[in-house]
């Protein structure tokens, strides 16, 4: 029997209330959510997509999203900081049933264990890894190099190394994080998303396991992983957006001082302020439904193929429009009161600085051309992860 909203929400809202409890805490003093994301894990969050009989809750696709609009209202940094792990489970989990590799990878997601990323290299191509090789010395695989934007893997148990062995060939090595030779450091320096640990890792004479190295996978055996991608950073998002309106509420609600002008005693009796927190609420309601509609389509497509494509275009209209919604949002909730809305202790600011950051992983201006060549012309868009590579 399938999962109900009420069970997942039973196990998970309470503990998204105490990772919320923290999250002004932990972004004034930078303090990265170890012990936060731990909590998830041992509470089975990174398996919430596996079936029952595998160790998971069974949960949809669309309740994942739903889940992570909340983990996102509570503290954005996580939803991101977990997005290559649970995309990892998902395609691990549709290959599963022919590969023991891919089983033997999901038995460990439902023990608990996490996953990160190493692809991106500074300056370099993703599809084009140009300094982190696989090389064979006597018996044995090493890996060697250097990713950025590891955003994950400091969290995480496991990495997923995207490197080109000795014939010049893109494979996918999975290793241990805290096997001998694995550098992770938390440099990511963006004003926003503070404690993704976004940064770097480094590899040197990482031994690797030869049944852990498989071919890098092709976005078109995929058709649904840059959608899943995007939707997990627009979920985030719309927690954001939930939150900034309940802060906005919360501020509001407890202030006795008005202006001179104002049309109430209390702002919160006030005309134009209650339009203020209206406007902040409904956008972050509408952010929201839009995620819904955009994973219910991506669900779809897991179960026809041919649906990928609409599915894709769905989460490229989403992210035309939730980004923009967003941070008009997390600019106008300061609209609500004076000169307190800035003081530094509420980070009121951190609203619009995760979500600024956000956005700008995937230029809402590309996303807006592939809707409009498809409305226009029929153009189905191109299913690439890769900068500069259009097929």
């Amino acid at each position: 029997m399938p999962v109900t909203d009420a069970e997942l929400h039973a196990r998970f809202r309470p503990l998204f209330e105490k990772i919320a409890a923290g999250a002004v805490e932990r972004e004034l003093s930078r303090r990265l959510p170890v012990d936060e994301i731990a909590a998830l894990r041992d509470a089975g969050f990174g398996a919430v997509r596996l079936p029952v009989e595998a160790g998971g809750a069974g949960a949809s696709l669309r309740q994942l999203f739903a889940l992570l609009v909340e983990l996102g209202a509570a503290d954005s940094n996580i939803p991101q900081a977990l997005r290559t792990h649970l995309l990892f489970a998902e395609l691990w989990s549709a290959g599963a049933a022919d590969d023991p590799v891919l089983r033997g990878r999901l038995e460990q997601v439902a023990a608990g264990r996490l996953v990160g990323n190493a692809i991106s290299e500074r300056g370099g191509v993703v599809r084009n890894s140009s300094t982190t090789v696989l090389r064979r010395d006597g018996d044995r695989l090493l890996l060697e190099g250097e990713k950025f934007y590891c955003t994950g893997t400091l969290y995480a148990d496991l990495v997923d190394v995207v490197a080109l062995d000795e014939d010049g060939s893109r494979v996918s090595v999975l290793v241990e994080t805290s096997a001998p030779g694995v550098e992770r450091v938390d440099d990511w320096r963006g004003f926003g998303q503070k404690l993704t640990a976004s940064g770097t890792t480094r590899f040197t004479a990482v031994e690797v396991d030869p049944s852990q190295v498989r071919p890098a996978p092709t976005d078109a055996h995929q058709p649904v992983r840059q959608g899943f991608l995007q939707l997990v950073q627009l979920a985030a998002l719309a927690g954001i957006a939930r939150r900034a309106a309940d802060d906005a509420a919360a501020y509001v609600r407890d202030r006795r001082r008005n202006w001179p002008y104002g049309n109430a005693d209390l702002p919160r009796d006030d005309p134009l302020v209650q339009q203020v927190v209206g406007k902040v609420d409904a956008a972050a309601f509408t952010v929201a439904a839009v995620v819904d509609a955009a994973a219910a389509s991506l669900e779809r497509a897991l179960s026809e193929p041919g649906h990928g494509p609409a599915a894709e275009l769905d989460v490229y209209r989403a992210q035309s429009t939730v980004p923009q919604l967003v941070m008009d949002a997390t600019s106008e909730l300061f609209e609500v009161g004076g000169a307190s809305t800035v003081d530094v202790d509420r980070a009121l600011d951190r609203h619009w600085r995760n979500a600024r950051t956000l956005a700008v992983h995937n230029p809402i201006v590309y996303k807006q051309q592939v809707v409009g060549a498809f409305a226009l012309n029929g153009t189905v868009p191109v299913l690439s992860l890769s900068p500069g590579v259009a097929g």
